[in-house]
């Protein structure tokens, strides 16, 4: 990750049953994040609760991604076929530390 601060926007969901193309759409949209200005990186995990934690390095960044043209068609599908529901939330990264297990 970049040094601090940057920002982190959390998001939660409850999906829909099936699949319904969210699975091309999910792999489009981390490409097209990936090419974004001021784009960081990405972490995920779904169980029951999909949880996607997208890393940008200024609220400008993230503004510009939401309402990127192809993303704003994303969240519509979204909100008809894919979720049950889903909560944002934008956090700023004061620091972090990471530990790994050498072998």
């Amino acid at each position: 990750m970049n040094p601090s601060p940057y920002y982190a926007v959390i998001f939660t969901s409850i999906r829909t049953d099936g699949d319904q193309g969210y699975s091309e759409m999910a792999k489009a949209m981390d490409e097209l994040a990936k090419s974004q200005p001021g784009y960081l990186g990405i972490e995920s995990a779904r169980e029951e609760l999909g949880i996607t934690v997208s890393y940008w390095e200024s609220l400008e960044s993230i503004a510009n991604w939401k309402s990127n043209s192809e993303h704003l068609m994303a969240q519509s599908k979204g909100i008809k076929d894919w979720y049950k529901n889903y909560r944002v939330r934008i956090c700023r990264v004061e620091r972090e530390y990471a530990w790994e297990k050498s072998e």
